[in-house]
C-alpha cells in the first residue's frame, strides 16, 4: 500500500463519526442478508426421528412427519406441531421472528393493523404482516438496490466522462448536448407511463433508473480529465507512444477517482430515496414486496397506527444517516490538504 493511501486510511479513521458509523451500517447490511435466518415463516431447524430438517432451506411434505397430506408441511399448525414432538420425539427451532415479509398472523387480538406486543414487537400492518419483518427485508432491498445502481451507473458514468474530457472537441461537445437533452426528461412521468403498461420489479425499476442516474458523475469526471489530458506526465505519455486507451485509464483515471468516489455515497443515498419515493406513490416495486416507501404510504392511510410511520421513518432515518457520515468521512480522507499533511 503507498503512503498516500495509508494516510487517506488514517484520516478515515480519524473521523471517529465515519468510521463508527460503517461499522454499524455494515453490521446491519450483514444482519439483513441473513434476513431468512432472522425472520421467517419456517423453522430453522426440526428433528423428527433421529432425523434433521432444515426448512428454512427446502421445503418438506406433511407426509415426511407421519401427516396424511402430501403437501408442504405447515408448522404452524397444531397438528403438525404434534406430530414432530409427540410420535416423532422432536423439537423445532424457530428464528427469532417467526414471520416473513408476506406472513399474515390470523390470530390477533385486535383487527389489522394491530399495535406493538410481545409477538409482534413493531406491530403488524394493515394486511395482519410483521412489521419488523417488513423492515428487515425492506432494508435489504433498498440497500441491494442502491448498490447495484451506484456500481452500475459510477461505471457508465466515469467511462462518458473520460471519454469526453480526453478527447474534447466535438466528441465532447455533442456529447454535452445529448446529456442536457437527457437530463430534462421528465423522470418520474416516464416511470408512470411505463408503469401503465408493464408490471414494475427490481430489475426493470433499476433499468430505469440507470438510464438517468449515470449522468450524475459525467460532469466531475470529464473536469478532471479535461485537467489532466494537458499535465506534463501524459504529454510525455504520448511523445513515448502508449495508447489512449492506457493514458485514460493508467494514468488520469487514478486521479479522477478521487472526486469520484467522494460523490458515491450521496449517489447511494440517492438511490434510496427514489427507490422509497417510488414504493410510496406505487410506481415502485410490485405489490406485497417488503418496501420501506410502501410502509409509509401505509402510515399515510392509517394514521390511527403511527407505529407504521414511525417504524419506516427511523429506518429510513438511521440509514440515511449512517450513510452521510460516511460519505464525509471518505470526502475527508481523499481531501488533498489532509493527505499532504
Amino acid at each position: 500500500m503507498t503512503p498516500i493511501n495509508q494516510r487517506r486510511i488514517a484520516n478515515f479513521k480519524m473521523n471517529r463519526r465515519g468510521f463508527w458509523s460503517l461499522w454499524i451500517f455494515l453490521t446491519l447490511f450483514i444482519l439483513s442478508l441473513l434476513a431468512e435466518l432472522i425472520a421467517n415463516d419456517q423453522p430453522l431447524i426440526v428433528k423428527y426421528q433421529s432425523n434433521f430438517y432444515f426448512p428454512v432451506v427446502k421445503e418438506y411434505y406433511e407426509t415426511e412427519f407421519g401427516g396424511e397430506f402430501q403437501s408442504a408441511a405447515d408448522y404452524k399448525d397444531p397438528y403438525v406441531q404434534e406430530l414432530i414432538a409427540e410420535k416423532g420425539e422432536g423439537w423445532i427451532i424457530w428464528p427469532p421472528i417467526p414471520y416473513n415479509h408476506r406472513s399474515i398472523n390470523y390470530d390477533l387480538p385486535v383487527p389489522a393493523p394491530s399495535p406493538p406486543n410481545t409477538e409482534n414487537i413493531l406491530g403488524t400492518d394493515d394486511q395482519g404482516r410483521d412489521v419488523f419483518a417488513r423492515v428487515i427485508y425492506g432494508f435489504r432491498i433498498s440497500i441491494l438496490f442502491a448498490l447495484v445502481l451506484t456500481i452500475t451507473s459510477s461505471i457508465i458514468g466515469v467511462v462518458a466522462g473520460a471519454l469526453q474530457g480526453f478527447y474534447g472537441g466535438k466528441v465532447d461537445l455533442y456529447f454535452q448536448r445529448f446529456i442536457e437533452i437527457w437530463s430534462g426528461l421528465p423522470v418520474l412521468f416516464l416511470l408512470i407511463i411505463l408503469a401503465s403498461i408493464v408490471e414494475p420489479n427490481f430489475w426493470w425499476l433499476l433499468g430505469i433508473m440507470l438510464l438517468f442516474s449515470w449522468m450524475s458523475l459525467v460532469d466531475v469526471v470529464r473536469a478532471e480529465f479535461l485537467r489532466g489530458r494537458n499535465l506534463e506526465y501524459v504529454r510525455a505519455a504520448r511523445a513515448l507512444g502508449v495508447s489512449n486507451q492506457q493514458i485514460m485509464f493508467r494514468h488520469i483515471l487514478p486521479n479522477a477517482m478521487v472526486a469520484t468516489l467522494t460523490f458515491m455515497p450521496f449517489i447511494f443515498n440517492g438511490g434510496i430515496v427514489t427507490l422509497t419515493a417510488l414504493d410510496f406513490l406505487g410506481f415502485g416495486l410490485p405489490p406485497g414486496s417488503a418496501s420501506l416507501g410502501e410502509l409509509i404510504a401505509q402510515g399515510k392511510d392509517n394514521l390511527h397506527a403511527p407505529w407504521l410511520g414511525l417504524s419506516a421513518f427511523m429506518t429510513l432515518s438511521v440509514m440515511l444517516t449512517l450513510l452521510i457520515f460516511i460519505g464525509e468521512a471518505i470526502r475527508d480522507a481523499f481531501d488533498p490538504r489532509k493527505t499532504l499533511l
